[in-house]
């Protein structure tokens, strides 16, 4: 089993907190992770809210669950059954009063933090979130043929450890076929499974790129409101990241508009055909891709409460990535393809603008280097793990 770097985050919350929540996209490991922590812990109890039989037992979910008021309870799939929040309250203010306030419940979601809250605002105070998202370069071997892979395939278990590229590509075809014609139904009130394929699809064509609703909804036939909701709804269930630019008064003409990524760069892959590394190679969207990568694999392990943006004016100034780092001030980072490559005259345009307390330029090498006095030269890895660190 390979292992995940929040596992000490989680049990970290389950010895201070009644309950912890795991959520992230379907396929990820959630479930591989619950059980490793539960088979540690004597009469732990997993039971799988997709299961029939394990919703039948949840008939009356207080009396049942009153019975493993010493166990650790695994809620496997809870957004299928919500309205389990408001007993799940109840049992950890009666633990608390009966000294099992700690460690009660480890709930699992397919969906985000701030879509899960909204079924849980019982929970305030009770709860610690935790996200949890398909491999990162952390949780891997450092040397580049393992980089290559986890970008080609993407780092949802099933697709980067298939045997080949080929069965990879299945796996991924699979994974989004379930999620337009199974899943999105769930959480998304009669949304064309074919609309949304045809903009996850558009999406993946222009990765990274400023969200233009009127000329995405130009193309679908749909309205800008429409396009709109769908790519929030693809947002809050994990599989699509909007990046919001930096605002700050600093009297320049600053893009307003939103950046749009797929979030995992093997779904970027699967969407638009891409079956080998030479095909990937060659492709208009391998830049995109790889920043999408880069993007994703530091944002999975920086610390909590992190702020996430990116820089670019009317002029040309333009910074991949902004990262406000609690406690460790602003960080402006560019990210380059190659294994070298120095940034270019926008970067330190906007450099001269925001006056980071850190630069550097994130390569697919593993060598950290100075560019320049104020500038470091640093591979996706290495970068990851620095500030995988700040937040343990």
């Amino acid at each position: 089993m390979i292992g995940r770097w929040t596992t000490p985050k989680i049990e970290q919350g389950l010895r201070t907190q009644a309950a912890v929540a795991i959520v992230g996209p379907r396929q990820a490991g959630k479930t591989t992770l619950a059980r490793s922590i539960a088979d540690s812990r004597p009469g732990a109890l997993y039971l799988d809210l997709e299961s029939r039989e394990d919703r039948d037992k949840l008939a009356d979910p207080a009396l049942f669950l009153r019975q493993y008021e010493r166990n650790l309870v695994v809620l496997d799939e809870i957004h299928r059954a919500p309205e389990i929040f408001s007993t799940l309250r109840g049992l950890i203010d009666q633990g608390r009063r009966t000294g099992h306030g700690k460690g009660r419940f480890l709930v699992l979601g397919s969906a985000s933090m701030d879509l899960l809250r909204q079924s849980s605002e019982s929970l305030a105070g009770r709860i610690s979130y935790i996200e949890l998202g398909p491999f990162c370069a952390v949780e891997l071997p450092s040397d580049e043929a393992t980089l290559l892979r986890l970008w080609l395939r993407g780092g949802f278990p099933g697709s980067y450890l298939a045997d080949d590229d080929g069965m990879s590509l299945r796996w991924r075809s699979d994974f989004i076929r379930t999620y337009l014609e199974r899943d999105v139904s769930m959480f998304g009130s009669r949304v064309p499974a074919g609309s949304l394929e045809r903009l996850w699809t558009m999406l993946a064509h222009n990765q990274g790129a400023l969200l233009n609703a009127s000329r995405l909804a130009s193309g679908l036939q749909i309205s800008s409101p429409t396009v709109q909701r769908y790519i929030d709804l693809l947002t809050d269930l994990l599989l699509v990241r909007q990046l919001m630019p930096f605002h700050r008064n600093l009297g320049k003409r600053l893009v307003k508009s939103r950046k749009v990524y797929v979030r995992d760069s093997g779904l970027v892959h699967a969407l638009l055909g891409i079956r080998t590394f030479n095909e990937l190679a060659g492709h208009p969207v391998v830049g995109a891709s790889w920043e999408g990568m880069a993007i994703e694999n530091l944002l999975e392990v920086a610390p909590d409460r992190t702020v996430a943006s990116f820089y670019r004016t009317a002029a040309g100034a333009e910074i991949d990535l902004v990262l406000e780092v609690p406690g460790h001030g602003l960080w402006a980072i560019e990210i380059k393809r190659s294994t070298t490559g120095r940034p270019e005259r926008g970067f330190y345009i906007a450099c001269q603008d925001l006056k980071p307390d850190r630069r550097f330029v994130v390569n697919a090498g593993n060598e950290q280097y100075p560019i320049d006095a104020e500038t470091q030269a640093i591979g996706v890895r290495k970068l990851a793990e620095m500030l995988a660190a700040l937040g343990s």
